[in-house]
């Protein structure tokens, strides 16, 4: 008996070593039938096992009914007046994620969700004031890639362009990456390896709020990019603004980044900090961070801060944010402004919020209730 499609494996999610293994337990294949498979779904794009025309029609027919690749629905796109384009996905009947795309000269930028929703409770994220409902799979993550270079290419062809290509893809959207690090390793293994993706370890950065147990796990299991929310130069003010902060501090956190560093040959660890006005912007928080950094292998990104309806905080007025950078650089610490992109669309850092229906708030492990949300159209 055939399985259902409720049974059926999204090949989506299976990196190399768990793709062998199905097609050889499933159907008695040999590895190069896995390698084939990885080659047409995510370097080709294949959507459907009928295009896999090197594949034996008796072969296909199995993988039909076993098998599935699926990616999911578009329920919205918008574009930005600076190129910015972003898609809000049905993750199911009630559940919404959104998806970014960056377009800058000679590379672009995915930055994909790893969650519905976070738990973490950073109080100036959007997605974290809406509340934290599910873990998306590893199918779920690298599905937003595949999505997202078909739609793109769709685009290019319509209006007789080269498409835009995806060099960089940033776990930068909704979630925290490492409180789903039994999906997002096997997604970040599909989007490193040369059959499917072929992203270079640079070229995929994972951003976390500082799950220090989980860093030095990472630091064993992949190596690629990564991206801390620092976000405050001091215990008191980061227990305040990043939770987490109260169980993993920030001597904690950053012993864990420089073994990262070391186990991995890791070029730097980049460290982002939102600019609240009044908040953590003022010059003697930029000589405790330089104090925290300098002679590290750190850079430090500056986020002037993307407001959304409902917070408290204000951006930081452009003079703080310049006096910030040159108080760190001027001691000896790497640090940058990131230029704001997509924020006329709610697309900007920190604005990301999929619109769910009835969602149970979980934040940091504590039902708070239920509220109601802008259900999905």
């Amino acid at each position: 008996m055939s399985a259902s499609v409720d049974d059926r494996v999204n090949l989506l999610g299976l990196p190399r070593a768990e793709l062998e293994a199905f097609v050889a337990a499933r159907f008695g294949a040999k590895p190069f039938r896995a390698r084939q498979l990885l080659h047409w779904i995510h370097r080709r794009g294949a959507s459907g096992f009928q295009e896999m025309t090197d594949l034996a029609k008796g072969f296909r027919a199995e993988l039909e009914a076993a098998a599935t690749i699926a990616v999911p629905q578009i329920v919205a796109s918008r574009s930005s007046s600076d190129g910015t384009r972003k898609w809000l996905l049905r993750m199911d009947e009630t559940q919404g994620i959104e998806t970014v795309f960056i377009p800058e000269p000679g590379r672009g930028t995915l930055c994909i969700s790893s969650q519905v929703g976070c738990a973490m409770d950073c109080g100036f994220c959007a997605t974290a004031v809406q509340g934290f409902n599910r873990n998306l799979s590893a199918a779920e993550i690298v599905g937003q890639v595949w999505l997202a270079r078909h739609e793109l290419a769709a685009a290019a062809a319509a209006a007789g362009e080269v498409p835009q290509p995806i060099t960089n893809v940033v776990f930068m959207g909704m979630g925290e990456p490492l409180a789903n690090y039994r999906n997002v390793l096997p997604a970040m293994r599909i989007l490193l390896d040369d059959l499917a993706y072929d992203l270079s370890r640079r070229r995929v950065t994972l951003s976390t709020s500082g799950l220090v147990p989980q860093i030095y796990r990472l630091a064993e299991d992949c190596n690629v990019a990564l991206a801390v929310s620092l976000h405050a130069p001091n215990d008191a003010l980061r227990d305040q603004l990043v939770p987490i902060n109260r169980k993993h501090p920030i001597a904690e956190l950053l012993a864990a980044c420089w073994h990262y560093l070391e186990r991995q040959n890791g070029r730097s660890v980049t460290f982002e900090y939102v600019m609240l006005d009044r908040v953590n912007d003022q010059p003697e928080h930029a000589r405790q961070l330089a104090r925290l950094l300098r002679g590290r292998p750190a850079k430090l990104n500056l986020i002037p801060f993307n407001p959304f309806a409902g917070t408290r905080f204000t951006r930081s007025p452009d003079a703080a944010i310049l006096a910030f950078r040159d108080i760190l650089n001027d001691m000896g610490v790497i640090a940058t402004i990131r230029r704001t992109r997509g924020d006329d669309i709610d697309a900007a850092c920190g604005q990301l919020a999929g619109r769910v229906r009835d969602r149970v708030l979980v934040r940091l492990g504590t039902k708070l209730g239920r509220t109601p949300a802008e259900a999905i159209p």
